[in-house]
């Protein structure tokens, strides 16, 4: 509570200094938002301690009623300059940003840009952002499931650094090279003298297809344990027609296995969701996944096998008004070793619904 009051203080106080452009209705130069995500999630495997396997970062607990995100967001926008500004709440904040220290669990987005030509959509941006990797964020009403793919789950959700971005003027075509702090991180590794570097391409040849490849190369550990790492992350958004929608998309990475060489250890993951609206207030989607890090580099097991897990998802989504869903899903993971606890025993299986309500204002 004294977190979100005192992000409502920050952000009254930075609309009372910007005057003038606030008070214009057409194009208000700085405005206020937010968003809350509350929700229940059961566990068939019933966990002691209520939290979900290790790996699992967004709706993590075990039956009970839970906040998974909430925010509120303070963004300013003029022809040269934007910033934005949310400081943030709940069990996804406590599991994503269990490293960082002090107030910096609660920053949410924090970021400052300059536009650097007049002519040209050419942006440099620097700051706390939301990830270039991936199609699915953190806010679950901007994704076709309820819950996050492992995909996701297991690659950044945020990063810090600096942007340089470029938007063509068809709009078309959206190009940005980025230093990072890290592998999802605000404050780097003790030890770390190295930035890591990521880049993304996304092409919109219409309003109904999104395609794009992000990339990252860096590394998550101190100069004396550095183990240098390789992503690629690819995914393409379909709408086949107004109410069918396809999302495909494939995560693959590599990492050294030791500070001297001696090879790489790769791990990947597909995921496919399909969509359907039956009209502007009811959706159904399904989601098949699979994970393989059969070395524990992302998600370690110490089985033999390591983590190879399938998922399966069905979620009904239903929007009694435009700036409110209501959803509940059903899934299931298979793994093909025991890396799921159920009771004193481990088990290969792990099927759990989830119920949520969000609103956006």
């Amino acid at each position: 509570m004294r977190t979100i009051l005192m992000a409502t203080a920050m952000l009254i106080s930075a609309q009372i200094f910007i005057t003038g452009p606030v008070n214009s209705q057409d194009n208000p130069a700085f405005t206020v938002s937010g968003y809350v995500e509350a929700y229940y999630s059961y566990d068939f495997n019933k966990p002691m301690d209520n939290n979900r396997p290790g790996f699992i970062y967004s709706h993590n607990r075990h039956n009970e009623f839970n906040l998974n995100l909430g925010f509120i967001k303070g963004t300013y926008n003029a022809d040269r300059v934007r910033a934005n500004l949310a400081l943030a709440a709940g069990t996804y904040m406590n599991a994503n940003y269990a490293a960082e220290p002090g107030v910096l669990k609660n920053i949410y987005e924090a970021n400052a840009g300059v536009k650097l030509s007049k002519t040209k959509n050419l942006w440099l941006d620097a700051g706390i952002f939301g990830s270039h990797i991936g199609f699915e964020s953190a806010v679950s009403k901007d994704c076709w499931a309820l819950t996050r793919s492992m995909l996701a789950d297991n690659s950044p959700y945020y990063e810090s650094g600096a942007k340089l971005s470029y938007t063509s003027n068809n709009e078309k075509w959206f190009f940005s090279l980025l230093a990072l702090n890290g592998w999802q991180r605000i404050k780097r590794v003790d030890g770390n003298s190295l930035m890591s570097w990521g880049s993304q391409i996304q092409f919109k040849p219409s309003s109904n297809v999104t395609l794009n490849y992000s990339t990252f190369i860096g590394t998550d550990k101190p100069d004396s344990a550095r183990l240098m790492r390789i992503f690629h992350n690819i995914y393409g958004i379909f709408n086949v027609t107004d109410k069918l929608g396809i999302t495909a998309g494939f995560d693959i990475g590599t990492e050294e296995k030791s500070a001297t060489g001696n090879g790489t250890n790769t791990w990947y993951s597909p995921v496919g969701i399909l969509r359907y609206a039956f009209n502007d207030q009811w959706a159904l989607a399904g989601r098949v996944e699979y994970y393989k890090d059969e070395n524990g580099v992302i998600v370690a097991t110490g089985t033999p096998k390591g983590f190879q897990t399938m998922g399966y998802s069905l979620n009904v989504d239903y929007s009694p008004a435009k700036n409110v869903l209501v959803r509940i899903e059903g899934r299931t993971l298979n793994s093909k070793d025991a890396v799921f606890i159920k009771g004193n025993e481990q088990v290969k299986t792990n099927t759990l619904i989830t119920g949520s309500v969000a609103v956006s204002f």
